[in-house]
């Protein structure tokens, strides 16, 4: 059976809201040797967005340069598949959105930074990206919630927790803003918090869609 679009995605954006979008065959966050399964059912483009990083092996880079040699296309973005992406896209790998910018750039490094921890079953997010958190925090000091010193520690206390427990609650919790402070930012983040990797997410699929299919 070919299946001409296949997509690796999960916690970042779920099958469910991405097939509305993108019609492809949607599978679980990748993993070591996922993708050369994949390329049994003879794919024209790959997309990868979510992929697991610690609960087994990650996807190689050598799989991914494979289905490149055999003219596959290979989009990356959001999490796995941006960093996949900023160290492939010389080799052709496509990268999209502002996470993979930020792996390109060294602005980011560490899996660390998108890694979450997600329900296998449902594909809930259990946990909060850092660079999703780094970013919100950021938009908080600009509009005047909270000053650069607590940007700092806020930015400091939620790299200092274990990316599984990292949740806004904990990381407000452990830092040193007052409880006026903490309530303004809870409320910015109800109303006006973004998920990087959802937009990236999706961005992955409005690539395709626009600019491989014919």
């Amino acid at each position: 059976m070919e299946c001409s679009i296949i997509i690796f995605t999960g916690p970042s954006l779920h099958p469910e809201d991405a097939i509305k979008i993108l019609k492809a065959d949607y599978r679980p966050p990748v993993g070591r040797d996922d993708i050369l399964i994949a390329l049994q059912y003879k794919p024209k483009i790959i997309g990868i967005i979510d992929g697991v990083f610690h609960q087994k092996p990650a996807v190689s880079h050598k799989e991914i340069l494979k289905a490149l040699s055999m003219g596959v296309k290979v989009v990356g973005g959001s999490s796995m598949g941006a960093l996949r992406a900023s160290e492939l896209d010389e080799m052709g790998m496509i990268g999209v959105g502002k996470v993979y910018k930020a792996y390109k750039t060294g602005v980011i490094e560490s899996d660390d930074d998108v890694a979450v921890v997600f329900n296998p079953q449902t594909n809930e997010q259990l946990s909060e990206a850092l660079i999703s958190m780094n970013n919100n925090f950021q938009s908080a000091c600009k509009e005047g919630l909270i000053t650069p010193n607590d940007l700092k520690n806020l930015n400091k206390t939620a790299k200092e927790i274990y990316y599984p427990k990292r949740t806004y609650k904990l990381v407000l919790n452990n830092s040193n803003l007052s409880t006026s402070k903490k309530d303004s930012l809870n409320e910015f983040l109800e109303k006006k918090g973004k998920d990087i990797k959802r937009d990236d997410a999706l961005l992955v699929l409005e690539y395709i869609k626009e600019n491989l299919i014919d």
